[in-house]
């Protein structure tokens, strides 16, 4: 029998953080494609849309008018999926019909006036007003409410209705399945090793050098061991940070730099307005923050695109059903990421 190679033989791998398997398929990525393909984004739009509710001084569909904001603009989602003033269900001990309160808030943040200016297409100081803007709203919501999710969902594939650079936050009194389950292992991890799971993860990459991004003093961009998406990246802490109101001004002006490189490699890599779903987890808050030291602050991405700018990964069939697969390994991935270009977006060679 043929000695094992993790970029030819099908192999498990484990995450630390959610306690689940993903099945790694390398040999898939020879298999012929006539599925579904995407529409890619386009790139094309107009400074200013007056029919788009999230441009400025356009009015909304409650009949409110967006001020003329300049840089970044934040309101309460017209239809959101958590309100403040609701009532609770009642108590039932049956175990198979639990039922339990969830009150919250959500709010959508624009990113910039324009709507086409993306991430990439913004300055690292248009982004740096972005992080602030989080960091802000996370200081408010978080006195109030036990986790604060921050989180984009950059194109149409990713379920974006809206073509304008923005994001959502939604704070909610009650702690979500993800950040239940990496609470769980990050702490089990902490007490088990003496340290957090995060932290000995980074120094072990660093020494590696096999699924490594982008990195800086701050940050660094890893494709993860356990990814599970095509081209997943994780952007984690180096400074032992556990949520992102710790970050200092020089932590702030080195993430808006990794988002800036990151998202214009992803860019650069189908030529496109490469789609993802991101967003930030770090230790909770109020009743769930009496032990944080197992926590280091960090940001997912998840994009769909595997093959080309209209060949997506679908999580379907065996990945609903058992658990995830991927083909494309993370070694892959990350060496393809790392080579390209961070610095100069594709469109700007036109």
């Amino acid at each position: 029998m043929a000695t094992f190679d993790s970029t030819k033989h099908q192999h498990t791998r484990f995450n630390p953080l959610t306690g689940q398997w993903i099945l790694v398929s390398p040999h898939r990525m020879q298999r012929p494609w006539s599925g579904q393909e995407e529409q890619p984004q386009r790139i094309d739009l107009p400074d200013f849309d007056p029919n788009n509710p999230l441009c400025p001084g356009v009015i909304r569909a409650n009949g409110v008018k967006n001020p003329i904001y300049t840089s970044t603009f934040v309101f309460t989602n017209d239809f959101p999926a958590l309100l403040e003033d609701v009532p609770l269900p009642p108590k039932d001990d049956d175990p198979l019909f639990k039922t339990g309160g969830a009150r919250g808030t959500c709010k959508v943040m624009c990113f910039h006036p324009k709507s086409n200016k993306t991430l990439p297409l913004m300055t690292p100081k248009e982004i740096r007003s972005v992080i602030d803007a989080w960091i802000k709203e996370y200081n408010l919501l978080s006195s109030k409410y036990p986790w604060v999710q921050i989180f984009e969902n950059k194109g149409a594939s990713m379920g974006c209705s809206n073509p304008h650079p923005h994001c959502q936050i939604w704070a909610c009194s009650f702690l979500p399945n993800e950040p239940y389950l990496k609470d769980e292992n990050l702490r089990r991890y902490f007490q088990t090793h003496g340290a957090p799971l995060l932290e000995d993860y980074v120094e072990k990459e660093i020494i590696r050098k096999e699924r490594i991004v982008l990195e800086n003093p701050d940050w660094l961009v890893v494709v993860p061991f356990w990814a599970s998406w095509p081209f997943e990246t994780m952007v984690v802490s180096r400074n032992g940070n556990r949520r992102i109101s710790d970050l200092n001004q020089q932590q702030i002006n080195n993430l808006a730099i990794v988002i800036k490189e990151l998202t214009t490699k992803y860019d650069n890599l189908f030529k496109c307005s490469f789609p993802y779903s991101m967003g930030w987890h770090g230790a909770p808050t109020g009743d769930f923050s009496n032990s944080d030291s197992h926590w280091t602050l960090h940001a997912v991405y998840y994009p769909p695109l595997l093959r080309s700018a209209t060949v997506r990964k679908f999580m379907v069939g065996f990945e609903l059903l058992c658990q995830a697969q991927r083909d494309l390994t993370p070694e892959h991935a990350a060496a393809k990421l790392r080579q390209l270009c961070g610095k100069k977006h594709y469109t700007e060679h036109i």
